[in-house]
C-alpha cells in the first residue's frame, strides 16, 4: 500500500522561505511522476510543480516559477519543494501526489495522482 508524508510546513513571514519534503513507499519511486499540489479550505487542489520520475526533468506552474523548485533524491524516495519569496497567497495545505503517467500529463490537467499524501500546512503571514 503506498504512503507519502510531507512534513515541513510552518508559519513564515512574508518574504520567507520553506522547504516541505514527502517520504514515499510502497510503489516503485522511480516509475512515478511525483507532484506537489496545495488546496485552500473549501477549494480544489492547485497543481505546483511535477517532476518525472526516471529523468528528473521538472514542471513549475506560472505562480511557482523562479520561486519554488521541486527535486527528488531516489535514494531516499523523497520529493522535496524549496519555497522563496513567500507571499499571503502562498498560504495552504501542500501535499504530494504521485502517477504512473508523464508530468506532461499532470501539467496538462488530464491526471493529477494515484496516490496522495494528507499534506502540510504552510501560512505565510507577518
Amino acid at each position: 500500500e503506498a504512503d507519502l508524508v510531507e512534513s515541513g510546513g510552518g508559519l513564515v513571514q512574508p518574504g520567507g522561505s520553506l522547504r516541505l519534503s514527502c517520504v514515499t513507499t510502497g510503489f516503485v519511486f522511480r516509475d512515478y511522476a511525483k507532484s506537489w499540489f496545495r488546496q485552500v479550505p473549501g477549494g480544489k487542489p492547485e497543481l505546483v510543480a511535477c517532476i518525472a520520475g526516471r529523468d528528473h526533468s521538472t514542471y513549475y506552474k506560472s505562480f511557482a516559477k523562479g520561486r519554488f523548485t521541486i527535486s527528488a533524491d531516489d535514494t531516499k524516495n523523497m520529493v522535496i519543494l524549496q519555497m522563496s519569496a513567500l507571499n499571503a497567497d502562498d498560504t495552504a495545505n501542500y501535499f504530494c501526489g504521485a502517477t504512473s503517467y508523464t508530468c506532461v500529463g499532470v501539467m496538462a490537467g488530464l491526471v493529477q495522482y494515484e496516490y496522495r499524501g494528507k499534506g502540510t500546512l504552510v501560512t505565510v503571514s507577518s
